[in-house]
């Protein structure tokens, strides 16, 4: 039995990014809630009739040091447990590496 007939879809929310779990049913879903695809209707009204793509994801400069301080997080993460690999840890203190490198991705694949 494949994956996909025992697990449910999962995507990211285009607005947030936050993980969307999708039912077996119907299309697939954009947003996580109500409220971030209001966001995103706002966003794509502000910048119809500009040279700016209407796709385009637009960061205020906080969302943008958020986002480069989560993605410092997650190098940080990477690099701790491929230290923790060569100088030869045991397998329970790889596993809490590798849970916390697994929180980062989340945490920086989140946009806003």
């Amino acid at each position: 039995m494949s994956e996909s007939a025992t697990h449910p879809a999962r995507n990211a929310c285009t607005w947030c990014g936050r993980e969307i779990v999708e039912s077996e049913r119907g299309r697939r879903r954009k947003y996580c809630k109500r409220s971030c695809r209001q966001r995103a209707y706002e966003q794509r009204s502000l910048t119809e009739g500009t040279s700016i793509s209407s796709d385009s994801l637009i960061l205020s400069p906080d969302e943008l040091t958020s986002l480069g301080d989560r993605l410092f997080a997650l190098r940080c993460a990477v690099e701790d447990l491929d230290t923790a690999i060569a100088e030869g840890e045991d397998r329970n203190e790889l596993l809490e590496l590798s849970r916390n490198l697994v929180v980062q991705a989340k945490e920086a694949e989140r946009l806003r």
